[in-house]
């Protein structure tokens, strides 16, 4: 068992309590309408509001069948780059307003414009929508702005912006880069952090295999590359790749696994492991000294990429 009253400090701790309080670890026994409720408010406790000269528009993209809501933030009237932000939540959970500040922050931190997705959720709607939501956000980014777009997410996010990347290689306008927070890109569930940080404070295995049978609703996809991108047989023509992943995660292993598959087929990809943090430390940022530095290294690569610099 590893001993997380080691690797964990007191600022962090001090987090895991908080998030248990309105989110306890039992949460994935409720019924989904009870864990959305639960995970809603939250978010709603842990908001930060947004910074001085942030506007907000939420809109929505037109597809065929259905509207895509999207929020999209600006603080300068002709932005460099366009991030596509994808938020995380085990693709049960999650919109517009849980990753609300996070996107505002990062639109006032790096000047960019960010684009929030509020794809379909399962189990309504189970695989592949949540990743045609992804895929057709990001053609619309891609048609509709004369800018670099770049794919940031977290978790979920994480797995739709690489599959994303993955799905997009043959396009005319494709990703500049991507910036992926403990994303879950469908490792080896037996070896590495998902043995060592099997039972770790805010994300475990139960909790995984939750979530990867009710998006799927229990059909087995292996081999799909649009559910795992590790999946995938070829790694080549990526976008740069910046991966930041916590080190006491289950996931934490995808992170250094998909940065040497991309090196290893030429491409450009640098991995970050954040030591003591947990899955979920996004919302630790102004209360947790290491999330607070991980927030400034996610901002620095994403503003970096937009200006199609590397500085790994």
């Amino acid at each position: 068992m590893t001993d997380y009253t080691k690797l964990i400090d007191a600022e962090t701790w001090a987090f895991i309590e908080r998030t248990n309080s309105y989110y306890p670890p039992d949460t994935i026994d409720y019924t989904i309408a009870q864990q959305r409720e639960i995970y809603d408010r939250m978010c709603r406790e842990f908001f930060a509001g947004y910074p001085q000269g942030v506007t907000v528009e939420t809109s929505a993209i037109a597809t065929p069948k259905h509207g895509i809501p999207i929020r999209i933030y600006r603080n300068a009237p002709q932005p460099a780059v366009t991030v596509l932000y994808i938020h995380g939540g085990g693709f049960i959970l999650g919109g517009l307003d849980s990753h609300d500040d996070v996107c505002a922050e990062l639109c006032a931190r790096t000047g960019y414009e960010v684009v929030s997705v509020d794809y379909r959720l399962a189990p309504e709607h189970l695989h592949p929508a949540a990743f045609d939501d992804a895929m057709s956000a990001f053609a619309w980014a891609a048609s509709s702005r004369d800018r670099p777009i770049l794919l940031c997410g977290d978790s979920a996010g994480g797995n739709l912006c690489a599959a994303i990347a993955h799905a997009s290689r043959g396009h005319a306008k494709r990703p500049a880069g991507q910036v992926l927070v403990y994303p879950g890109l469908g490792g080896d569930r037996s070896r590495g952090s998902y043995v060592r940080h099997a039972e770790a404070p805010m994300l475990t295995m139960r909790d995984l295999e939750f979530y990867k049978h009710i998006r799927t609703g229990g059909q087995d996809r292996s081999g799909d590359a649009t559910l795992a991108p590790l999946a995938d047989t070829d790694f080549a023509n990526l976008p740069p790749t910046v991966l930041i992943t916590a080190e006491c995660d289950p996931l934490s292993s995808d992170g250094k696994t998909y940065r040497d598959r991309i090196v290893a087929a030429g491409g450009r990809a640098t991995w970050f492991e954040e030591p003591g943090l947990v899955h979920g430390y996004l919302r630790a940022r102004h209360t947790v000294g290491r999330a607070r530095e991980s927030f400034t290294r996610i901002v620095d690569a994403v503003t970096a990429l937009g200006q199609g610099a590397w500085l790994w």
